[in-house]
């Protein structure tokens, strides 16, 4: 779990006062120690003194009573001595006394051979008392090793107080004392000095909290700050830093530069955010597919031309790895020969199954370097198909626009002589006799019909060669598509064809020339109800492809035959019997006026799908 600074800066804080207050205390504690201890063992010093000034009594009330030991030998002295401190009632009171104190355990008075002549204890007189640990060792001990020893199991020690009779060692007082009656004597004092250490470590943390909160307080303001430039707001005021010097201080410092780089990060953005919609123009207008991909093949830009082969959005690859976006098994990661995320310099053709179908897409891949250092590598797909097409489509305005000027040409120099041979024909008509059924009125009449002819075919080659007046007007081309299948509606109850219209009005308005795009579409409606004679299915289809709309006919006619598909727009090409042959010629002109595109896909027997993209006025 991550902590937040605060809580970071109470805990270490609280940690050293109480560091402190547990070394101030075990000092302190290891000093009250020693000291109880002293003043114990001179406490059990003074019992002892008491009552070896008592056992001088008993012997000097004795020899007044008239006692006197039987003989000088020891044990006489010995059993005199004895019998002395047995009878005296001041002796037998001082040791019930000192028995009573809390600290002592037991008080005994031995000769000099350890034999016990009186005793708190009524079992040990006449038995030789063992020496106990002396008192004194425990005193002289280190802290730790008096802590250990009144936290384990009570021990006996012992203070001796020796005495003399005659000028001679005669015995001594011993005072015993048990370690737990020292634990029980302490304990109070022990008591106090955690109360204190508790308190003090309270105390400790609300100053903590309470530093830690004035401390941070100006890293606050400045987290804040961040957020501001975080959130775009570069030009914020620096705020009035709260700290013990006003702002004026180390971190007022630092807060007045985060604005200087604030305002710094503005040009910047201003200037990559240009960059950037400079960028995403060019790669929008770009057809072929662009993924740049990082030293380690991490892919940081892909244009939008890119998604139709790769089957989804370009933000959903964007920081993905080359082999995430073309796993194994991907078409372009045999291409490409991507072996364990890198990327080698390579160009191929293939098969690849795309949004609008089937392709053959062009993959080459370039590795960028600088300095002889390897930086990254751009991966380029180019749709052939769409190429083809597009050369397709010059190919044929190049060949409409050269066949226009001939046929202007010729039409010109065709029609002078037509009338020419149409007034000396009306000259012939007027001198031939009324007669209908010569020969000669017959050949005039069909001369007539064949100047007619020719007449109308000038007239076709004049309007399709004369410049177009384009008047552009905003159109919303739902209602543009619904008068061309009013306009066409005779024709599909003629040939008993069912219409499939999707004509959506969300469709952003185009500018465009309605009474020749009306034309265009209806040419290519009648051709495709002329394809279906017998009935069938027509489709007419208005979306939104990007920054183009595009307009969908289609039909279930007997389709288009492959040696035939790069001639459909050429100008009198028709393959239907009375056909003219300027009708798509016508459309495709119109629609390359209108800065469009058409396109066609076809398939024999199963009918014919023309496509029509053209600007939106956005």
């Amino acid at each position: 779990m991550q902590l937040r600074l605060r809580t970071k800066l109470t805990l270490v804080m609280t940690g050293l006062v109480l560091l402190v207050a547990a070394v101030l205390s075990g000092v302190f504690a290891a000093q009250l120690l020693d000291q109880l201890l002293q003043a114990t063992s001179k406490r059990a010093s003074d019992l002892a003194g008491q009552v070896f000034l008592q056992a001088q009594h008993a012997l000097t009330d004795a020899g007044e009573q008239g006692l006197r030991p039987a003989s000088d030998s020891p044990q006489e002295i010995h059993d005199y001595v004895r019998h002395a401190f047995e009878i005296n009632e001041g002796l037998r009171t001082q040791l019930k006394a000192a028995k009573e104190n809390p600290l002592i355990y037991e008080v005994s008075i031995t000769d000099h051979e350890g034999m016990v002549l009186i005793s708190t204890d009524e079992n040990l007189p006449g038995k030789f008392l063992p020496r106990r640990t002396p008192l004194s060792q425990l005193v002289q001990r280190n802290f730790l090793h008096q802590v250990k020893v009144l936290a384990s199991p009570p021990q006996i020690y012992e203070l001796d107080y020796p005495f003399t009779k005659g000028g001679q060692p005669f015995g001594e007082v011993r005072m015993v004392l048990s370690s737990g009656f020292l634990l029980n004597d302490i304990e109070p004092s022990l008591r106090t000095s955690g109360t204190i250490v508790l308190v003090a470590l309270v105390i400790s943390t609300l100053l903590a909290a309470v530093v830690s909160g004035a401390t941070l307080a100006p890293l606050r303001d400045i987290a804040a700050q961040l957020d501001r430039i975080s959130a775009g707001e570069y030009d914020a005021p620096s705020p009035e830093v709260r700290g013990f010097a006003g702002g004026g201080d180390e971190l007022g410092l630092v807060s007045r530069k985060i604005t200087q780089v604030g305002q710094q990060l503005r040009g910047v953005h201003e200037i990559f955010s240009t960059m950037r919609e400079n960028m995403n123009s060019v790669m929008a207008g770009l057809e072929d597919g662009l993924l740049l991909f990082t030293r380690d093949s991490r892919a940081v830009m892909i244009s939008p031309a890119a998604e139709k082969f790769l089957g989804a959005p370009a933000g959903h690859f964007l920081g993905k790895r080359v082999t995430e976006i073309f796993p194994v098994g991907h078409p372009l990661h045999e291409a490409m020969r991507i072996e364990s995320d890198e990327l080698s310099e390579v160009a191929a053709e293939i098969e690849l199954e795309t949004s609008e179908g089937p392709k053959r897409v062009s993959v080459s891949v370039q590795a960028i370097q600088e300095d002889g250092e390897r930086m990254g590598a751009l991966v380029t797909l180019r749709d052939l198909d769409s190429l083809e097409s597009i050369n397709t489509q010059l190919q044929v305005s190049e060949r409409l626009a050269a066949l226009g000027r001939i046929t202007a040409g010729v039409a010109h120099e065709v029609k002078n002589p037509l009338n020419s041979m149409r007034l000396w024909l009306e000259n012939l008509k007027e001198s031939l006799p009324p007669d209908q059924e010569s020969a000669s009125q017959q050949a005039v009449q069909v001369l007539d019909k064949e100047i007619d002819r020719l007449d109308a075919v000038v007239k076709r080659f004049l309007d399709f060669t004369r410049p177009m007046d384009v008047r552009l007007e905003a159109t919303q081309l739902s209602e543009l598509l619904k008068d061309v299948l009013e306009l066409a509606q005779p024709q599909f109850q003629k040939s008993n064809i069912q219409l499939a219209q999707l004509l959506p009005i969300d469709v952003p308005v185009v500018y465009v020339d309605r009474a020749l795009l009306k034309q265009a579409v209806l040419n290519l409606v009648l051709n495709a109800a002329e394809a279906m004679p017998n009935g069938g299915l027509l489709r007419l289809v208005l979306s939104r492809r990007g920054e183009m709309a595009e307009i969908t006919v289609g039909d279930t006619g007997k389709g288009i035959l492959p040696e035939n598909r790069q001639k459909i727009f050429q100008l009198f090409f028709t393959t239907r019997p009375g056909g003219s042959g300027i009708g798509l010629a016508s459309a495709f002109r119109i629609v390359q006026l209108h800065n469009g595109s058409i396109d066609f896909t076809s398939e024999v027997g199963r009918g014919t799908t023309f496509r029509i993209e053209l600007p939106l006025a956005a």
